[in-house]
């Protein structure tokens, strides 16, 4: 196994800047200057992603900033000891200990333990004091290499490291104080927790001893399950059937959280675990005592959603674009799959095929092919197989408004508001209300669902909530709704919403292009994208050869928003490289192919980069895509796969043509903006000198 830390990976009493950015990229840059990274700009730019999401500064001026990279070759540590602190967002102030931990994406098991050990020693008091005592590199990967290996510490220095254990264990007393007097009172209580973080390496393990640590010096028993890249042990089911609460310190969804349903929780960011977890035990102890704190759900819910705190903060159009969201990302597979055979059906049997195919079916066989077909049906083999792929196709489809509607309710209340909302989807098929519909029935669904599992129920009940009476309960309610009142009400809604389409020609339905151009381009895959992808897809099922309106909307769309990624592609490969970072060319590389099979997120790297010029730009060129698209009356019959359903467009000549104009449009103006769309400096910028 290689050496995690040598002597070049490490700086002593230098002046390294003024931020985390400066710190995290000259480490980044002595990490990649030891050939332990391919490139410095793209490991930097991991760990400083990882950075933004969540500070890595705790308790004790440390920072760990760190990430799994792929411009990482082997696992490393580089320590920086600062002569000017720096604030990496602990709540005790900045931070003149740094370790850098770079983990390739694909490290061993070993070497993530290794550096997760090492994350947990730096909560010890006399390890961080014996590396501010350590006179040279030398003796810096000393301490490391001895904290990795279970040694004692080499300084001890017992006047600090004695005040900061008084000073933790007057803290811990003291919250106990404020929150659990009751709780002691009537006997010792048992907690159990789970800490996780995106990366899995080191805030995972710190908070999980550190609240170890709190709820010890309360007299409290608490047993951590840390969800980490080094693996995890689950905790003993009889373990949480003895628990009197649940801690969550985490940044990412618990992993098998039905397992704690009905339990009292505290819920918490994983960093809040490291920097108070006094405070944390002593809320998890009052909660065990409060037959009105919140409890984890029955079902596993989000536990963002559980939070009362979070949902005060959280407004309610936050919410129901999360539910769209999800609803949206699960439908589209059926969509996918199902318009697709669909076109490959016309491909084989012409588009009469929807009057016959069920007839073909019924009445023949692979081996008794029909007579009887449409004109332009590859013969009777062409005939049959495009029935069968027709059929599968719209069967598929027929999922659409279900799964919609299903996927909301799930997103609202987890797995018992799956059944529901594909009740209250199909209910608003059979009422004629559509897209719409689903969507209304879903989050009824999800909401009725989601309040029944909040409920404090009997132990002996709570096997049958999520299998038996939140399903019956809230498909009893929303779909009831439908049927009594809002079905009928919806359904006129949307039988005028097809109407108007329908009925779009010349300049107002170049202004309906343009409109969704710009939405498709707006935010490149978010909830602005997916309303007008579901807008253009959910009417899809009207579409005929009398009215071609949905498929001429389907095919602005799908052009459109092929738009952002092809422009980067050919800004950044093509046209002017020189203005686009290396990893930008790499992305662009692989931007084509993205942009060509209509993955919209291919420009996602550009915009996250550069989001005041990459937007505009995509936003003008696709508007000016689907304008053309519209105007030349071009229609897909396939809601997704970009140029490689060629055989569902017509006319395929001018698809192509509207996305090679929004394009090039796209390319020049991003490249324009690039180039004098700048802010110019107010003044001189003082260097800081860094020491090599």
């Amino acid at each position: 196994m290689t050496q995690l830390i040598t002597t070049e990976l490490v700086e002593l009493d230098q002046n390294l800047g003024n931020s985390p950015e400066d710190v995290i990229r000259h480490l980044a840059g002595r990490v990649a200057d030891t050939g332990r990274a391919t490139e410095a700009e793209g490991l930097f730019a991991d760990a400083f992603a990882r950075e933004s999401k969540t500070a890595t500064g705790v308790p004790g001026g440390i920072a760990i900033p760190h990430c799994r990279s792929t411009a990482v070759t082997e696992p490393t540590l580089a320590m920086a000891r600062l002569s000017q602190p720096v604030d990496f967002g602990a709540k005790d102030g900045p931070a003149d200990i740094i370790f850098f931990i770079a983990a390739p994406e694909g490290a061993d098991q070993d070497h993530l333990k290794l550096l997760s050990k090492l994350a947990r020693s730096l909560i010890k008091k006399d390890f961080t004091a014996s590396l501010r005592a350590a006179t040279s590199q030398a003796e810096i990967v000393e301490l490391v290499d001895g904290a990795l290996a279970d040694k004692p510490a080499a300084h001890t220095p017992a006047e600090a490291t004695g005040a900061a254990s008084a000073a933790a264990a007057s803290a811990a007393a003291g919250a106990a104080g404020e929150g659990s007097g009751a709780a002691k009172a009537k006997g010792p209580k048992r907690l159990v927790a789970v800490t996780a973080c995106p990366t899995g390496i080191a805030h995972t393990y710190m908070a999980a001893d550190s609240l170890v640590a709190a709820a010890k010096e309360v007299g409290v028993d608490l047993q951590v399950e840390t969800q980490g890249s080094s693996g995890a042990k689950a905790l003993d089911p009889a373990v949480i059937a003895a628990a009197d609460a649940v801690i969550f310190a985490v940044d990412v969804d618990v992993r098998g959280k039905e397992r704690f349903a009905g339990m009292p929780v505290i819920n918490a960011p994983v960093k809040r675990g490291i920097d108070e977890p006094d405070k944390m035990v002593a809320e998890a102890l009052a909660a065990a005592d409060n037959p009105r704190a919140h409890r984890v759900p029955h079902f596993g819910a989000e536990e963002q959603a559980e939070l009362a705190a979070e949902e005060k903060s959280e407004h309610i159009g936050t919410k129901l674009k999360k539910a769209l969201l999800t609803g949206v990302s699960y439908m589209i597979p059926f969509v996918a799959g199902g318009g697709l055979l669909i076109a490959l059906g016309f491909l084989l049997g012409g588009y009469d095929i929807t009057a016959v195919a069920d007839k073909i079916l019924a009445e023949n066989s692979l081996f008794n092919l029909p007579t009887a077909y449409p004109e332009l049906a590859w013969g009777p083999l062409g005939a049959y197989l495009g029935a069968v792929l027709f059929k599968i196709g719209a069967l598929s489809l027929g999922f659409l408004v279900p799964a919609l509607a299903g996927y909301i309710a799930y997103a609202i209340a987890d797995r018992p508001g799956i059944a529901p909302g594909f009740v209250a989807g199909a209910t608003a098929v059979f009422m004629g209300a559509g897209f719409l519909g689903g969507i209304v029935g879903g989050l009824i669904a999800g909401y009725v669902a989601h309040s029944i599992g909040k409920l404090n129920v009997a132990r002996w009940l709570r096997g049958l909530m999520p299998v038996v009476v939140i399903p019956l309960v809230a498909s009893l309610v929303a779909s009831g709704l439908l049927f009594v009142f809002l079905g009928a009400y919806i359904a006129r809604v949307t039988v005028g919403l097809n109407e108007f389409l329908s009925g779009l020609t010349g300049a107002s339905a170049v202004a309906l292009g343009i409109i969704l151009g710009l939405m498709m381009c707006f935010d490149l895959g978010g909830p602005v994208n997916k309303v007008a992808y579901s807008f253009a897809v959910a009417g899809l099922s009207a579409a005929s050869i009398t009215n071609q309106a949905p498929w001429q909307i389907m095919a602005a769309v799908m052009a459109a928003g092929m738009v952002p990624p092809l422009a980067m592609a050919l800004a950044a490969t093509v046209l002017n490289k020189k203005l686009f970072s290396l990893a930008e060319q790499e992305n662009g590389k692989a931007a084509w192919l993205l942009g060509a099979s209509f993955i919209t997120e291919g420009a996602i790297p550009f915009a996250a980069a550069d989001p005041l010029r990459v937007i505009p730009a995509s936003m003008l060129g696709g508007a000016v895509t689907g304008a053309i698209s519209m105007a030349a009356g071009v229609g897909s019959k396939a809601p997704h796969g970009g140029i490689f359903v060629f055989f569902a467009i017509d006319p395929f000549l001018m698809f192509v043509v509207a996305i090679a104009a929004g394009t090039v449009v796209s390319a020049l103006a991003v490249i324009a903006l690039k180039r004098w769309a700048v802010k110019k400096p107010v003044g001189t910028v003082e260097t800081v000198p860094v020491a090599a």
